[in-house]
């Protein structure tokens, strides 16, 4: 079993594992398995890698696995994350602009804030953020940066205020999109998405399971072509008698609609809301 998440999977996961199953926890956030492994010391099969879930095939090579039973991948910024205000992912809080996942990486969102041009800055607000106003928000941004280095998040914060209309501000905190937006930016979290699910896909057993929790569309959707894309489809006219398109599947999907979190899950964890969850079966 493969894991990518915090202890709350975790835990689950371990108490349904026969005496002799492992489970595997890999994050790129250091801080965030140094807490997993304090919350879990009571577990001895589990093992803790500080990588990439995109580097999946790599991984299980260094330790000597070819293929595990299933993969839970648990995508986006953790609870973890947002709530330590100085690991910068929050725009309620005040702190230097990093939003690193992993903080050896060298790309920070203090850098792209600062150098990315106006035009890079707004194309990623709108791919990423879906942000209607990102050309107005970049041109604040550099506009700024002439004067002065942005340097925490308050400061972005309110230049994101100065350049939103009145009326889209009651849409939502009007940072959000943005915040979200030089995130992904930061941690390069949709562009190799797609290869990530198919080597996921690659690396399990027949019959083993891969399922991904999204926390907004642009994963989601990444997600999903990934998946259809590794159940294929014939391509071949309905009335030939057998397939000569030579199509091949990698198993099929479990989830036709992603399962959403129910009105007491998201009672208990208001984070839950935007959650999406998508299965595919390994044939």
């Amino acid at each position: 079993m493969v894991l990518y998440g915090g202890a709350g999977h975790s835990q689950k996961i371990l108490e349904k594992l026969s005496s002799n199953g492992m489970l595997i926890g890999i994050d790129r956030d250091i801080e965030a398995l140094k807490s997993t492994k304090t919350k879990l010391s009571k577990y001895d099969n589990i093992k803790y890698i500080h990588n990439n879930h995109d580097n999946i095939k790599n991984i299980l090579q260094d330790i000597q696995i070819e293929k595990v039973d299933g993969i839970l991948l648990d995508l986006g910024v953790s609870s973890y994350q947002l709530d330590e205000a100085s690991r910068g992912f929050s725009y309620i809080q005040d702190a230097p602009l990093d939003m690193r996942m992993d903080a050896s990486s060298p790309l920070t969102a203090e850098y792209i804030v600062n150098n990315y041009s106006e035009e890079e800055i707004a194309n990623i607000i709108f791919e990423y953020g879906e942000e209607k106003f990102s050309k107005k928000i970049a041109k604040k941004i550099v506009e700024y940066r002439r004067t002065k280095k942005i340097e925490t998040t308050k400061e972005l914060v309110q230049i994101i205020e100065n350049a939103i209309p009145g009326f889209a501000k009651k849409e939502g905190h009007p940072a959000k999109r943005t915040f979200q937006a030089i995130r992904i930016e930061v941690n390069n979290e949709i562009k190799p998405l797609k290869d990530t699910i198919k080597n996921c896909i690659d690396v399990l057993k027949p019959g083993g399971r891969l399922c991904v929790i999204t926390f907004h569309s642009l994963e989601d959707r990444a997600v999903k072509e990934a998946m259809t894309e590794a159940q294929g489809k014939c391509t071949c006219p309905p009335d030939l008698p057998y397939c000569v398109c030579g199509y091949k599947s990698l198993g099929k999907i479990i989830t036709k609609k992603p399962i959403l979190p129910g009105k007491e899950e998201i009672e208990n964890n208001s984070r839950a809301k935007s959650a999406k969850l998508r299965i595919f079966e390994k044939s």
